[in-house]
């Protein structure tokens, strides 16, 4: 494997995104794809500080992240946008292969988007080959889809739902599945290609401008998002690659997984 960087307690691949597919590939295990917003809550999620810790590799998709590295720890790290790891990742033959891949999707809208999608693309994925998702909480344990990924044993598992609940769920089924597979945990990228999201051009993921289409796309949801982010410089700064402590967090009652 090539070189890793360690960032807020999670270990970074630093190389190329074929590689990292290669690898993912060859060894199966979670893959990761933190966003800035998404890092800073590994002070207050026990439970998401627990995945992204104990995940198998981790792609430093976060453009903010990688120049604050460089400029406040003076050390490179190679970017690979999750949407560049994702475009290597279908080009890889055993994705291809038909009941090879499975798919875990936020909506039924987009099942749809990336059925069609499939379809010009040529790629046999079927209504069976997907599952939506329900919403999540705080602890994610989904046994049914547990149990079809079992019985389909498919050798790629792509889930796009959203960072946090993912992260969870592909540590969940990665220590509770009968073998195992590589599971991708790639957000918002998959909808990028379908339609399901804004689509992001290859010129505006390479110079980390990606944030900003969504933004105009979307603004009542990425503006508080940005806001969030807005504490990684700080971070960043006080712990370097050491894990934030976790803040203390009043008792929730009847907080519970969503077993389905």
């Amino acid at each position: 494997m090539s070189g890793a960087v360690q960032i807020l307690g999670i270990r970074f691949f630093d190389g190329s995104a074929s590689r990292a597919v290669e690898e993912m590939s060859r060894t199966g295990g979670v893959v990761v794809v933190p966003a800035a917003p998404a890092m800073v809550k590994l002070q207050s999620d026990e439970v998401y500080r627990r995945a992204m810790v104990s995940a198998d590799l981790a792609i430093p998709d976060s453009g903010l992240m990688v120049l604050l590295w460089k400029i406040l720890r003076r050390e490179d790290l190679t970017r690979i946008s999750g949407l560049a790891y994702l475009k290597h990742l279908i080009t890889d033959v055993a994705f291809r292969e038909r009941e090879r891949s499975f798919f875990v999707l936020p909506t039924d809208a987009g099942k749809t988007k990336l059925l069609n999608w499939a379809s010009r693309e040529g790629l046999r994925i079927t209504s069976d080959d997907c599952y939506v998702a329900p919403a999540y909480t705080a602890v994610v344990e989904d046994r049914e889809v547990l149990s079809i990924i079992n019985n389909r044993r498919s050798a790629h598992i792509i889930i796009a739902i959203g960072n946090g609940p993912q992260e969870k769920l592909g540590i969940f089924l990665r220590d509770n599945l009968s073998y195992r597979p590589a599971i991708h945990c790639i957000g918002a990228a998959l909808g990028f290609l379908t339609g399901d999201q804004i689509a992001i051009p290859d010129w505006a993921d390479r110079f980390y401008l990606g944030w900003l289409f969504r933004l105009f796309a979307q603004p009542r949801i990425f503006i508080p998002r940005l806001t969030r982010a807005l504490e990684l410089p700080w971070l960043i700064l006080r712990y370097g690659g050491d894990l934030p402590p976790l803040r203390a967090q009043p008792e929730v009652r009847g907080r519970r997984s969503d077993v389905r």
